[in-house]
């Protein structure tokens, strides 16, 4: 098989399957489209080629839709832009850039340290970042207001080394580089990360494909507040730096096509094509920029492919027969990967020497002057060249691709080589190499003295060089990356807001998730904070009860609704808007998630406080996107996440995929994430006005404490609930648990536990107790096992870190200190979420969970197969009454057979239907 049959994903092979029956004609038409080229130019014919298509396809004459190019240059060397900015002056900083990125991750190798970095990332991009931050990124003081940058992780050394040089980082602070608790005050974080530096980076990007998807919905958050009102955001930005190997995570690509769809000209993706991950090619047999051009162009993306630097220019221009464009389309990857790793003569017999034609190109060009043969990515003219028109491009989303080489600039030890991405430090000799490269003034003694003492290199405030970065950076509205904090707080709802929640459903049975849709209701009428509240919903709006928003709150949709709805004349119909305040982001979990961040972190991006409410299957939360909720909380997040249809057993009939049974167990992982189980809407209701005025009100607890999202599960099952109790324990039931009830008939006593759906089961077991055994149990809410523990987890760590003070007693043991009787605990969730607290609480404890995958079956009987059902909560207390002498043995055996425990049929626990 021939090279070009083997790369078949090089192009498209627009004439490769059809005879060509008069190849004179053929000729003369290539000879007319020459001419027309060569007179008015590539603008020019590039017109008259889109009429000719489009004209052809009036005329019902076929032509296949090009998905990918050759490969060379997308814009045309007689169509790109001066240059506008001085060459040489930035140029010599960026030298100062690589060398001091390379520096810093040099010094973090000292002895005692070695705590790694990358050196060859940020070297391979410089080119990409300057040319954006000379003359594209806007900073946060921009009239127009500030773009969005997703940085790439790896090459955070090069975003230091900038800082250091705009004075915003010190030395001490670049030796800081992964040492952020060993130097602090000075300790900086090894990627971008917003919870670490919270005044530097922005979007955390590092790993994982979340920067690509996040990218896509901060932009379409950008279009969602221009379009309610919010906010003017029509002249801001998104740029994502991406790396060719991170488009293989699904979610890099998986929603392309919302960008597209929703014509997002404000996003532009640079996806730095060094044709390398992290251990070798991205794609050695094939080509990554066509595939990749290929799966954005057929997204409906605006692709633009900077390749080749400009001395490659006069090579095409003189390649009459197209034989260098064919060498060029046919080599694969791992061949250009290997050019950059040899030498000039290399390239002179393995590349050009491929034809006689294009070996004759170069005759004249000596060895060296073919290793000068820049790729685009490093050549800031072509760079800049696609960024212009990236800005202006008009309807679309645009990705510039651009090749380039992994440790340019750092020597042929580094660049381009499988193991560049592993390799943390040069030699004595690589140091020398590359000082000269990049002339840097430092002395071979200095670099002697200590190879990993590299000398950091700065020319001083007033260096002309100095003078214009800073001035670049105040024209173009102040530095990037900045995170800013400046937002107003927000007048919290009444409390009149919360009035039917805490009133209870009265005669009426609903599910918990109707009940937290009803208070959402109430909170988006609020004249305050009605309008900020961005209700984000997969695509389950009405399982979850909240089709009644539609013909009110309405759809978002930045095209409206121009098509007519086929439920028009139905109450509840659906209604799209340009002003529609639900984002329905259809079945896409990731892309949910990605929307609460944009929306979550709204107060420092924007300056403007917006207020997620994402509500969704619990089970596809933080088991499906549990990496999206850690980037998040990373990023600071403020909102609410509604785990809804939670528990093993009641989203009756729907099977394993569906049942959640751990989702608080995996949350309870995240530090940013505070989960509560609430049982009643008066729960629920005191849980969401903490929640508002904890995040966005006007108070002092600190900005630590504000950065979190609130994670609470609601259930599909209907139940009546009680009105909120006179002498309500508002404070126990937001540390995590209170006492709902008390019994008083004077016999054994028991202390039953449940949180969510399990209370009502509890409330009945002691009612059972009681009737049927004499047995005093006091019923006691649970509304977050899992802030129980992290208060309790917190009280021993202080007692560690202060052996001197008194020793804080965690609020689980305070609470259940003075009380009698055994726990049973008992969840619709896994026994690991109540043995969180079993070793804080004094009493004798038990656990009842599902522990097992759900199945479909009835409420009642799936809870009496789990034994976590009301009389399963009876047997366990009299087993352990039993067992402390409390009750004659022999009950528990009694009370066994009595209720058929053994049968599921005997099931009682539970109602059946509720979707909501």
């Amino acid at each position: 098989m021939s090279t070009a049959e083997e790369s078949y994903d090089i192009r498209s092979g627009l004439t490769d399957h059809a005879p060509d029956k008069d190849p004179e004609e053929t000729s003369e038409w290539i000879e007319s489209f020459d001419s027309l080229v060569d007179i008015a130019g590539t603008e020019r014919a590039e017109y008259i080629m889109r009429q000719l298509l489009q004209r052809a396809s009036t005329q019902s004459v076929a032509v296949p839709m090009v998905t990918t190019t050759d490969y060379v240059n997308t814009i045309p060397a007689d169509q790109e832009p001066d240059y506008p900015g001085d060459e040489e002056l930035e140029r010599r900083y960026r030298n100062y850039l690589r060398w001091n990125a390379a520096a810093i991750v040099q010094r973090a190798q000292r002895d005692g340290v070695g705590v790694g970095g990358h050196i060859s990332s940020y070297a391979g991009q410089a080119t990409l970042y300057e040319v954006g931050l000379n003359h594209f990124f806007r900073g946060q003081d921009h009239e127009g207001g500030g773009d969005q940058i997703f940085f790439q992780g790896h090459s955070s050394p090069g975003n230091y080394a900038r800082a250091y040089l705009e004075g915003r980082l010190s030395e001490d602070e670049l030796d800081g580089f992964r040492q952020e608790k060993s130097q602090a005050p000075n300790g900086l974080p090894s990627y971008p990360h917003p919870k670490m530096l919270d005044d530097f980076w922005q979007f955390p990007t590092v790993s994982m494909g979340i920067g690509p998807i996040n990218a896509i919905h901060q932009a379409q958050f950008n279009r969602y507040i221009h379009d309610r009102g919010i906010k003017d955001t029509s002249q801001q930005h998104v740029w994502a730096f991406l790396g060719d190997g991170e488009m293989d995570e699904p979610e890099s690509r998986g929603a392309l096509h919302i960008a597209a769809q929703n014509k997002l000209d404000n996003l532009t993706f640079v996806i730095n094509c060094n044709l390398q991950r992290l251990d070798g090619p991205v794609r050695g047999n094939g080509k990554i920029v066509q595939e990749l051009e290929a799966t954005f162009r057929g997204a409906g993306w605006n692709v633009i492919k900077v390749l080749w630097g400009r001395e490659w220019d006069p090579l095409l221009e003189a390649d009459d027969t197209g034989e260098l464009v064919r060498v060029m389309n046919e080599t694969p990857d791992g061949d250009y990967q290997t050019y950059k790793a040899e030498d000039g003569g290399f390239v002179r017999e393995h590349f050009f020497g491929r034809s006689s034609t294009t070996k004759e190109l170069v005759a004249d060009m000596s060895d060296e002057d073919i290793w000068k043969l820049k790729r685009g990515g490093h050549d800031y003219k072509k760079v800049y060249a696609a960024y212009k028109a990236a800005t202006e491009s008009n309807g679309k989303p645009t990705v510039i691709l651009a090749h380039t080489i992994k440790g340019y600039g750092l020597g042929t030890t580094f660049e381009g080589r499988n193991a560049t991405h592993q390799m943390k430090e040069m030699t004595i000799d690589e140091i020398k190499l590359f000082r000269d490269r990049h002339r840097i003034p430092v002395s071979d003694e200095e670099i002697e003295k200590d190879q990993h003492a590299m000398p950091y290199y700065h020319p001083g405030a007033d260096a002309p060089e100095i003078k214009y970065l800073q001035e670049r950076r105040q024209k173009l509205g102040g530095y990037v990356p900045e995170r800013r904090k400046k937002y107003h707080p927000l007048q919290m709802p009444p409390e009149s807001t919360y009035k039917h929640s805490r009133k209870g459903s009265g005669k009426q049975q609903i599910a918990t998730t109707m009940a937290f849709v009803r208070l959402l209701r109430d909170l988006m009428r609020d004249k305050n904070i009605g309008k900020r509240i961005v209700p984000i919903i997969p695509d389950e709006a009405r399982t979850f009860g909240m089709d009644s928003f539609f013909p009110t709150a309405k759809i978002y949709n930045p095209r409206g609704q121009n098509y007519m709805s086929v439920d028009r004349e139905a109450l509840l119909s659906y209604k799209e808007s340009t002003e529609g305040q639900l984002w329905h982001v259809g079945i896409n979990e990731a892309g949910a998630t990605s929307a609460m961040t944009a929306a979550g972190t709204s107060y420092s991006t924007h300056g403007e406080i917006m207020i997620p409410i994402y509500i969704f299957y619990s089970m596809f939360g933080f088991q499906r996107t549990g990496d999206s909720f850690w980037a998040a909380a990373d990023q600071l997040t403020r909102g609410f996440v509604i785990g809804a249809t939670a528990g093993r057993t009641t989203l009756a009939g729907e099977g394993t995929q569906h049942m959640d049974g751990h989702s608080p167990i995996l949350a309870g992982t995240n530090p940013g994430v505070k989960h509560y189980d609430p049982a009643f809407s008066y729960e629920i209701a005191h849980i969401m006005r903490n929640g508002l005025h904890e995040m966005y009100g006007d108070h002092d607890m600190g900005d630590h404490v504000r950065n979190v999202m609130y994670y609470i599960t609601v259930y599909n099952e209907p139940i009546t609930h009680q009105p909120e109790p006179e002498d309500m324990d508002i404070d126990g039931l937001l540390k995590g648990i209170y006492r709902y009830s008390t019994s008083d008939i004077g016999g054994p006593k028991a202390n039953l536990f449940g949180s969510g759906v399990s209370l009502p089961w509890v409330i009945e077991a002691a009612e059972v107790l009681a009737d049927d055994w004499g047995v005093s149990a006091d019923v006691w809410s649970v509304t977050s096992w899992n802030e129980l523990r992290r208060d309790a987890v917190a009280a021993e760590r202080e007692r560690i870190t202060n052996p001197d003070a008194e020793p804080r007693v965690p609020y689980i043991t305070q609470v259940m200190s003075e009380t009698e009787g055994p726990v049973v605990a008992t969840t619709d969730f896994a026994t690991l979420l109540p043995d969180q607290i079993r070793q804080y609480v004094p009493n004798e404890f038990a656990t009842l969970g599902a522990d097992d995958f759900g199945f479909s079956e009835t409420r009642a009987a799936a809870r009496r197969y789990f034994k976590i059902d009301t009389h399963s909560v009876v047997v366990r207390a009299l087993q352990m009454l039993e067992e402390s002498g409390d009750v004659e043995e022999g009950t528990a055996s009694s009370a066994f057979a009595k209720y058929g425990l053994d049968d599921v049929n005997r099931g009682t626990t539970g109602t059946a239907g509720g979707d909501s």
